[in-house]
């Protein structure tokens, strides 16, 4: 009996070992999701990150309705999203949750055309007719009359945009909205709007699919996306009335403003003569109050710390992936922002 019992203890005193160490290994496994408009970024350097920290980082590339999703249902770390949250979903979280600027992208448009390889000038008036099914042709008077040296065919186009919630179709319908009264009264802007036209494709790698397999096709992407597909993309004509093609210059133009203290801003249609029209920031998303779902402290820490190398070490791996670095501002805003998040309501980060 004697001999049972201690084999009883020795039973329990290992299953406590393995539920620590279980814990422990949990810890330093943070789960996000979010935006595929940022994969590309965050992969590189959750990867990098990994390499110098004991902490492995899992992020669904789902899009950003499924990563503020998650975030409600507090079953991940961190969120991410290319659009501030609205208020209906700020109102779903019901309490404080962070915007923190991490990088910003362009979202650039790409196109299928046999015969075609020159990048096409669109204005954000013409793009907003395709969207509508004003425009149906692609050698339209209206594309041809800012494309005056290119052979345009008589070819229908065929509309492609996301099919699922995406902070790359806020971005994208929010300069619609802002460049075309029609489509501000009859779509407007959204992570999810009814589309008045054409095939959706899930992601970015679905939307930049369906254009590369469709003749005819038109869709919009991440800037990184459309290199790493090697697809052809539009100059689009921004405010100051110039055809401006999507660079890590042009972004970087675009994204030179004053965040607020909140971090939320728009920039798309910028005022910038040089800037990239359809830009925006993306941004990290945290509940304030970390102490929620049974994390521990040191859990919440080892997110804080990823978020905030992100911010500083990170952005070394923005520009060679097309990504525009924070400015001094903005990572002052970003810096500041973490640092107001807590845990048990006393600060993570000193």
């Amino acid at each position: 009996m004697r001999v049972i019992k201690s084999l009883k203890l020795a039973i329990v005193a290992i299953a406590g070992i393995c539920i620590t160490l279980s814990a422990s290994a949990q810890d330093n496994t943070l789960l996000g999701a979010g935006g595929t408009f940022v994969y590309p970024l965050f992969s590189k350097i959750f990867s990098e990150y990994g390499k110098t920290h004991n902490v492995k980082v899992n992020y669904q590339s789902i899009g950003s309705g499924g990563g503020i999703l998650q975030l409600t249902n507090k079953t991940v770390d961190f969120g991410e999203s290319d659009a501030p949250l609205n208020p209906e979903q700020t109102a779903k979280l019901g309490v404080p949750v962070l915007h923190i600027p991490v990088a910003a992208g362009a979202v650039v448009i790409t196109y299928n055309i046999p015969g075609v390889t020159a990048s096409l000038n669109l204005t954000g008036k013409d793009l907003a007719d395709i969207y509508l099914g004003k425009i149906t042709k692609w050698n339209s008077a209206e594309i041809k009359a800012t494309n005056k040296n290119v052979n345009l065919p008589d070819m229908p186009i065929v509309v492609v945009h996301r099919s699922d919630g995406s902070g790359t179709t806020f971005i994208f319908t929010d300069y619609l909205t802002k460049v075309n009264e029609e489509w501000a009264k009859k779509v407007g802007k959204a992570g999810a709007v009814n589309w008045p036209a054409g095939l959706g494709g899930k992601g970015n790698e679905g939307v930049a699919g369906l254009v590369k397999q469709t003749p005819g096709a038109i869709g919009y992407n991440e800037l990184a996306y459309a290199i790493q597909n090697k697809m052809t993309y539009a100059a689009i004509q921004n405010k100051s009335g110039k055809f401006i093609a999507a660079t890590l210059a042009s972004t970087t133009l675009a994204s030179n403003v004053e965040l607020p203290a909140d971090g939320k801003v728009s920039l798309t249609n910028t005022d910038n003569p040089k800037g990239y029209p359809i830009s925006s920031f993306t941004w990290g998303l945290l509940y304030k109050e970390q102490n929620y779902g049974g994390r521990s402290a040191a859990r919440a820490k080892h997110a804080l710390d990823l978020l905030w190398y992100v911010v500083h070490d990170g952005q070394k791996f923005s520009a060679p992936l097309n990504y525009a670095p924070l400015s001094k501002s903005a990572l002052k805003v970003a810096e500041k922002i973490l640092k107001s998040a807590t845990f048990g309501g006393k600060p993570i980060l000193k």
